[in-house]
């Protein structure tokens, strides 16, 4: 079983603590979508980020019911219907999760309809229907679909000699009802709408036209349809679409080989069983009938909409050049510790013998930080070996060339592959292969456990001595994501930290069971097991009269221990903050439980990625930073690392963040103890709140006002 439909049980309380103290996961993060969606509708927003905000809603619900509701559906299906930490059965999370995903898409395609397409409109964006058309440019259509679009037509009938065919997940299709004029019968078929075409098809318009003008794809396809029936009347044709169980599950036990394992897992994921069928608003009820029998789906999980659906499509609409329609570009620099001097390249090696760098991408650059101290590695004749974990990385990646030409220089070069990346398993696939060929060690890790961290250690002789620099991230090493993921890197020649990096990659390629680690925290077995030592002192810390305070910052906080520990560290005084881009588990501000607790959400331009963890300590402030987030297949079925960071300049930076996020000054999100999010904008005066991101890239771009 995948490691996201594992049965969860809930852990018993030492302390007493109330039955009903944790948010439903899943339902938080469909208020975490929800407030995607708020960017949406935000009329103070720019117009194309409103448009990626409608397309990021979809992509987000897509897999959450590719992976969230069909583990759910799952346990039923299994007999795995354990209560949720909540208190909630798997199918009484359904049945909530339908009402608010129906009520949440039917909001989601209305704002598009209704005011985001009026509103592209008024700056020369059109989004138009078939009998919107003018009739050249119907004509220039009919040869577009002649040329490009009507060969890769696959038409699928219905009937005794052909069954309903397969329907592929998240594919765009139309139901489509043909008569035979002979006869009279009538007849139904399926028509795919091919995905690797334009979601909106752009329309030809004369060089002296203003404004671009767009049609969607199945409009085009379904005013030709009697192309690909000669001989046959079209009734009529309505769209649809189907959301399947995409999970995975690979029996490393049974598998000789991972890779292969892996392969065949992907094929069989395209046949998934049905989670979700969107179908417009103008279906026939017959036709409707007829897919919710032949896909065998529940009325509860088919979702009617105003077409046209599939809206995330939107995504290359939101992409136009049109940058006064867009987020005014942030000026990305280079930290200051790197950058060059007298027009020269500055040696990164020579930087990190005298000090540690802290990178906040995408604020400070990633080519000239983490990219440069790869490529300067794979280069520089004193280094022997480079070792790297790569959980996810784009197709034309550098650190992927970097590692290549490495290897073909006769450094020594192991790269571990998280071939189980989600939705990127393909991808890792066809370069775990290409890294082979180049005489890259390439290995997938421990059995069992996905590798999360984000790792790199480079082994250089220097004067007779081996000396090791790091990296140590919360974010991929992905140069194009780097781009718009929030996260922080620190590059390091600490020789503790590079001590336990060695035996770290040693613990993943080969036979170290028995690792112990100085400098940094280690999951399965550590990172759960060192915040929760962390969190115990500063409670000590707090009742022996010295400064207490725990700051947090994750993607989700749903870890029940954790949130114990919390729970407990409140009840005693102690102040904590917590600063969460998804899914919260936690009730905030419950008298006698978790008073002293405030959580805030933050989403914005940039999709805030780092995980970092502070604690005052009674004066000896403690951060880390790492991969790890505060769940349970984090902390106990992925290898995740946290480093603690060692220079009080970096310890005041990661304070200062905190202060700011946390400000009533800044625009944000607040979490209540009915797991309610009130989203913050407006001081008492109407003035608009800062904007945390646009605060931060000021303050690196001017440090200290300077």
């Amino acid at each position: 079983m995948s490691e996201e439909t594992m049965a969860i049980t809930l852990p018993v309380s030492r302390d007493g603590l109330a039955a009903d103290r944790f948010l439903d996961r899943e339902l938080s993060w469909l208020a975490f979508n929800r407030r995607v969606l708020e960017l949406a509708e935000d009329p103070t927003m720019y117009l194309l980020e409103r448009v990626g905000f409608l397309s990021i809603f979809a992509s987000n619900l897509d897999e959450f019911f590719m992976v969230r509701v069909a583990g759910l559906k799952r346990r039923l299906a299994t007999g795995l219907a354990v209560k949720s930490p909540s208190g909630l059965a798997p199918k009484e999370v359904l049945t909530k999760i339908s009402e608010e995903a129906h009520e949440l898409q039917l909001r989601h395609a209305t704002l598009f309809l209704e005011v985001i397409e009026p509103e592209l409109e008024k700056f020369g964006i059109n989004l138009v229907r078939w009998n919107e058309l003018r009739d050249e440019e119907k004509l220039s259509l009919q040869e577009y679909f002649q040329d490009h679009i009507f060969p890769v037509l696959t038409p699928l009938a219905v009937d005794p000699a052909h069954p309903f065919p397969y329907i592929s997940g998240l594919s765009l299709n139309l139901a489509v009802v043909l008569q035979n004029p002979d006869t009279q019968k009538e007849h139904f078929a399926r028509v795919k709408v091919p995905p690797l075409l334009p979601r909106f098809v752009l329309i030809p318009a004369p060089e002296s036209s203003e404004g671009v003008r767009y049609v969607p794809l199945e409009d085009v396809i379904g005013e030709f349809l009697g192309l690909l029936f000669p001989g046959m009347v079209v009734l009529q044709y309505h769209n649809f679409r189907v959301t399947r169980n995409e999970d995975l599950e690979v029996d490393e036990d049974e598998g000789e080989n991972l890779l292969l394992a892996l392969e065949k897992e992907l094929l069989r994921r395209r046949f998934g069983p049905p989670v979700r069928l969107e179908v417009a608003d103008d279906m026939n009820p017959q036709v409707l009938e007829l897919l919710i029998r032949e896909l065998d789906i529940s009325t509860q999980d088919v979702y009617t909409l105003p077409s046209p659906l599939d809206l995330t499509g939107l995504s290359d609409i939101a992409a136009l050049a049109r940058p006064e329609l867009r987020f005014p570009p942030h000026p990305v620099v280079t930290n200051r510790y790197l950058l060059p001097r007298d027009d020269e390249t500055v040696d990164i090696f020579s930087v990190l013998k005298d000090r540690e760098v802290l990178v906040h991408h995408p604020y400070e650059s990633f080519s000239t930080s983490v990219q440069e101290f790869l490529e300067q590695a794979a280069e520089d004749s004193q280094v022997l070996a480079i070792k790297q974990t790569l959980y996810r990385t784009s197709g034309d990646s550098p650190i992927v060339d970097a590692l290549i030409q490495a290897a073909q220089a006769g450094k020594q070069v192991l790269a571990l592959v998280e071939i189980k990346a989600r939705f990127d398993e393909q991808n890792n696939i066809t370069w775990a292969k290409k890294l082979e060929q180049a005489g890259v060690h390439v290995v997938y890790g421990i059995v069992g456990l996905k590798t999360h961290c984000k790792l790199a250690l480079v082994i250089r002789q220097e004067a007779g001595q081996l000396v090791r620099y790091c990296h140590i991230g919360t974010g991929n090493y992905n140069p194009k994501t780097a781009r718009y993921y929030e996260d922080y890197g620190i590059l390091t020649s600490r020789e503790a930290v590079g001590e336990d990096l060695t035996k770290l990659f040693n613990h993943l390629s080969g036979y170290a069971p028995e690792a112990t680690f100085k400098s940094l925290l280690v999951s399965p077995v550590g990172v759960r097991e060192g915040l929760t030592e962390l969190i115990e002192q500063e409670i000590g810390h707090h009742k022996a009269g010295k400064k207490s305070h725990i700051s947090i910052k994750v993607n989700a906080l749903v870890d029940e221990e954790i949130i114990d520990s919390l729970y407990k560290a409140s009840s005693a005084g102690v102040p904590i903050d917590i600063l969460v881009r998804g899914m919260c588990a936690l009730k905030p501000g419950v008298p006698g439980l978790s008073d002293t607790i405030r959580v805030r959400s933050i989403l914005g331009r940039y999709l805030e990625h780092s995980r970092i963890f502070s604690f005052l300590g009674g004066g000896d402030p403690k951060v880390y930073l790492g991969s790890a987030d505060m769940m349970h297949r984090n902390l106990d079925r992925r290898v995740e690392v946290l480093v603690r960071l060692s220079e009080p300049e970096h310890v005041g930076s990661i304070r200062d963040m905190f202060e700011l996020a946390m400000s009533d000054q800044i625009c944000s999100w607040r979490l209540d103890a009915n797991g309610i999010w009130q989203r913050k904008q407006f001081d008492n005066q109407g003035n608009h709140l800062n904007d945390f991101q646009d605060t931060i890239m000021q303050s690196i771009a001017n440090p200290r006002g300077k």
